[in-house]
């Protein structure tokens, strides 16, 4: 109760007390001021919280921006080094660090407060000898895909790519696309990505890197969850769009009477190291690269034709929601479709009814969805 509703009471007690047929107008005059008042405070507190949430938007290119600072610093692999338990201050951490930056302390203390207030590492209080306070930060379960695993691999070359300048340089010229027209990456560079990497060897190494290491995460889960290649031994399977070839390497390690094809761009097959059971076809799987989603039926088509009526076509692939909802799936995939928009020539995830009807119109009878693995669909295409 407020001091005025307080007040309120008491004035109407008096008169009350001298008008007894009073009592029901005051219990009805009495209770709405009150629940106006809670009313207009939870308004308040809801535009607050709204308010916070704008202004987390301004600047939202701040933790991006400071995990991949922590990536090239090599912050968290300092961190899973010490220990799978392990709390370290900014000191501790920047003892291991080549700096004489009397600030570095202090900077990485900011910088790591940031990453910790999303939730990806952990931070608690602890005090000196003298009683002084200082923040602990240790990894969580989020952080640990930023720390290479047993294979090698983890997150963290993705997130350099996507904070390269190659790709943040498309970003300035999006809102000139929806008005002029064409692929804000194209309006960088002069050129498609799938043409750029094979004009600059350093971006090219960053791009094969980031997928390998991406696609090494995934295919370990995969084939933990999806049994479709055990119908396929003895057989040959062509990975169109293979990168370096760690799909495969994967698929025919754990089916070693599987042969396979890795096709792919000329400039991203001379990388791709020797596989045993793997042969390495340069070619280009999107000759003149035709626009939106022609690009995906041309491939279809062309999968079709290749496969024997008893073959099928494997889709891995990100598939978007009618209505976006606010979970961390959906909001990766959508993520995903915009970064495809500004950076690949007709480049899209897609809806289950989009995917549905191109696969439909590629001349396939049938889709069979397999398993959700790494918030990727796994799918099997029929003749």
């Amino acid at each position: 109760m407020t001091f005025s509703s307080v007040f309120l009471s008491v004035a109407l007690d008096v008169y009350i007390a001298r008008h007894r047929s009073s009592v029901l107008l005051y219990r009805i005059l009495c209770f709405p001021m009150e629940f106006s008042a809670e009313n207009h405070n939870k308004d308040r507190e809801h535009d607050e919280e709204s308010f916070s949430y704008a202004a987390q938007i301004v600047n939202s290119y701040v933790l991006p921006m400071s995990m991949n600072a922590a990536i090239q610093l090599d912050v968290f692999e300092i961190m899973a080094k010490a220990g799978p338990d392990a709390k370290l201050s900014p000191n501790e951490i920047v003892a291991q660090l080549p700096t004489k930056n009397p600030e570095a302390p202090s900077m990485l203390d900011r910088l790591l407060r940031v990453i910790a207030c999303h939730g990806i590492i952990s931070c608690s209080m602890a005090y000196d000898e003298e009683g002084n306070p200082h923040r602990l930060y240790a990894l969580t379960p989020v952080s640990r895909f930023f720390v290479r695993n047993e294979d090698g691999v983890s997150l963290a070359p993705m997130m350099t790519l996507v904070q390269d300048k190659v790709f943040l340089d498309s970003w300035l010229q999006l809102k000139d696309t929806f008005i002029e027209g064409g692929i804000p990456f194209n309006r960088v560079h002069g050129m498609h990505a799938f043409e750029y990497p094979g004009k600059d060897p350093r971006f090219n190494h960053v791009f094969n890197t980031a997928m390998m290491n991406h696609t090494t995460l995934v295919m370990n889960n995969i084939l933990d969850a999806y049994k479709g290649f055990v119908q396929h031994l003895n057989q040959v399977i062509v990975d169109i769009g293979g990168g370096l070839g760690v799909s495969l390497r994967f698929i025919t390690s754990k089916y070693p009477s599987i042969k396979g094809i890795n096709f792919d761009l000329p400039h991203v097959i001379q990388h791709a190291p020797p596989i045993p059971g793997v042969e390495h076809v340069a070619g280009d799987m999107f000759q003149n690269v035709p626009k939106g989603d022609a690009i995906f039926m041309k491939l279809l088509k062309n999968c079709y034709k290749a496969i024997p009526d008893e073959g099928k076509i494997v889709v891995v692939d990100c598939m978007l929601p009618d209505v976006p909802d606010t979970s961390s799936g959906v909001r990766a995939t959508c993520q995903a479709d915009v970064v495809m928009m500004t950076q690949n020539p007709g480049g899209k995830e897609r809806t289950k009814q989009e995917l549905e009807a191109l696969v439909s119109k590629a001349g396939f009878s049938g889709i069979r969805y397999e398993c959700y693995v790494c918030n990727l669909w796994v799918m099997e295409l029929f003749k």
